[in-house]
């Protein structure tokens, strides 16, 4: 018997809370759920969203004993290459949880030895040069470096307000929305309300 959730691969793990719909009342519950504990977790979103993109879903990850741990935000557009429509998913998250690299469909709770690797980067005029995404976060320039996933997408993962920030792409060539200096807000601190929302997001409902 075990009070906590647990995962039967990775063991003890904060539960990840879905709502089944999203519009700015299902937004305005998760802010007040997240700042009524008192959590410091951001939810990323981006602000202005690229053209014809919409918000697609919003979730956290911990309980009562725990608290907020981690949040998901879930946007949908049209994909960058014009090759049809694209998914991307925001998560912010403190060390150990590993909501983003479950998202990117990868075991272990946290990016950082594959960013050791990112780390060593041998230069922009190197052929294996691996290029970071271009965001700011909370108004700072924040780098995201490209990250395993699975071959149906594609993931970075980084640091913002001393917390994991990982962004997954689905498909994998939806990525290069990232290279369009993507600028996120933290709808804690202000949620706008020119959102624009769309049907909810298939990746947060158990597709990823």
């Amino acid at each position: 018997m075990h009070t906590e959730s647990r995962c039967l691969v990775c063991g003890p793990v904060p539960p990840l809370h879905v709502p089944e719909h999203i519009g700015p009342e299902i937004v305005s519950s998760v802010v007040e759920r997240i700042s009524a504990g008192g959590a410091t977790t951001p939810i990323w979103c981006p602000w202005p969203l690229p053209p014809g993109w919409t918000l697609t879903g919003v979730a956290w990850a911990g309980d009562d004993r725990t608290g907020v741990r981690a949040t998901v935000v879930a946007c949908a557009g049209p994909e960058p290459l014009g090759g049809g429509p694209a998914d991307v998913v925001f998560v912010a998250e403190e060390p150990g949880v590993g909501l983003g690299t479950r998202f990117a469909g990868l075991s272990g709770p946290d990016p950082g030895p594959q960013l050791t690797e990112a780390l060593r980067d041998p230069g922009p005029r190197h052929p294996e040069h691996v290029a970071t995404a271009k965001v700011r976060a909370g108004g700072h320039p924040t780098p995201l470096w490209l990250v395993n996933s699975s071959t149906d997408r594609s993931a970075y993962a980084g640091e913002a307000r001393g917390m994991w920030l990982h962004a997954i792409a689905w498909p994998a060539s939806a990525g290069h929305l990232l290279a369009e200096q993507v600028v996120l807000h933290d709808l804690t601190e202000w949620t706008p309300p020119e959102l624009v929302y769309g049907a909810p997001s298939p990746y947060l409902h158990g597709k990823a």
